[in-house]
């Protein structure tokens, strides 16, 4: 079901007929797609959890995006989650997809919502997402009891429910309630003309900046080197077939290559990545905390 076609009317009414797929034939599905890059299996996987990701996109029409973007949104992050999902995990498909899902829409509407990005931390997308309904279910609450709460009372309120800092229910608050204008605009008539935009700074890397990235880059690429000298010569053959070319290659392909079962080739993966970890733990403090 491609996602091209989410403008047409009959989309939605042939992604809630879709198949449901059962744990096993669901397993099965992911087992394909991420062992074999079976395209057929991820279309089937996509196919039958889409009316999910509709269902989904649907809650989010009140922030003023079109359904049909919210749908394709929707889609890209069941894609992500197809993508992503690992079935010796043990979960179901949809449970992971949730997640994806709810994130590529939020992620679209915060985007959407302002030429000036609203927020990405979790405390700014909880924020942007409830702070409305809280501060009105607050200020109902409130004139039942006969009270008039003020902005500073009202903000209090919001960051004890919501559980985030005071400052980033001001700073929302403001961002949620002003509207955009050109940064072209004149600052004022006393400054000659100077336009908002001569008072961003440059965000664009630094000498220092460049010189540590370069230092962080080539100390990353030795650690790695080694760890993969670590490695006998059949497990850094099958880390590199399967990690580091653009098109990795699937255990199927390398079991025929190497004489081995796709199950003795997933076994010897394994092991390399954790001799890998090991080695890789041993180098630095750094690492090690990182990996824990």
């Amino acid at each position: 079901m491609a996602l091209d076609n989410v403008g047409d009317a009959k989309f939605s009414r042939r992604a809630m007929k879709a198949e449901m797929l059962d744990a096993e034939t669901e397993l099965k599905l992911a087992y394909a797609w991420r062992d074999e890059r079976d395209e057929a299996a991820l279309h089937r996987l996509i196919t039958a959890y889409m009316r999910l990701a509709i269902s989904m996109a649907s809650k989010f029409r009140r922030y003023g995006a079109p359904m049909n973007d919210l749908i394709q949104e929707a889609g890209l992050g069941l894609m992500k989650a197809a993508d992503k999902f690992d079935p010796d995990r043990g979960v179901r498909f949809s449970t992971y997809a949730v997640w994806w899902i709810k994130a590529s829409i939020q992620d679209h509407v915060m985007r959407n919502w302002s030429m000036v990005r609203t927020g990405s931390t979790s405390s700014q997308k909880s924020l942007f997402f409830n702070m409305r309904r809280v501060q009105a279910r607050l200020e109902r609450e409130a004139m039942q009891r006969g009270e008039e709460l003020d902005r500073h009372q009202l903000h209090q309120m919001i960051s004890t429910e919501i559980g985030v800092p005071m400052n980033d229910v001001e700073m929302m608050h403001g961002r949620l309630s002003g509207s955009d204008f050109s940064l072209n605009a004149t600052q004022s008539v006393e400054d000659e003309g100077r336009e908002w935009i001569d008072a961003l700074e440059d965000d664009t890397a630094q000498a220092e900046e460049i010189v540590e990235n370069s230092h962080d880059t080539e100390q990353l690429r030795a650690w790695l080197l080694n760890a993969m000298n670590a490695l006998n010569e059949r497990e850094r053959f099958i880390v590199r077939e399967r990690k580091l070319l653009d098109t990795p290659r699937t255990l199927e392909s390398l079991g025929n290559e190497l004489g081995l079962s796709k199950e003795r080739v997933r076994q010897l993966e394994a092991a390399a990545f954790q001799k890998m970890r090991k080695t890789l733990e041993a180098q630095s403090s750094e690492v090690h905390a990182f990996l824990a």
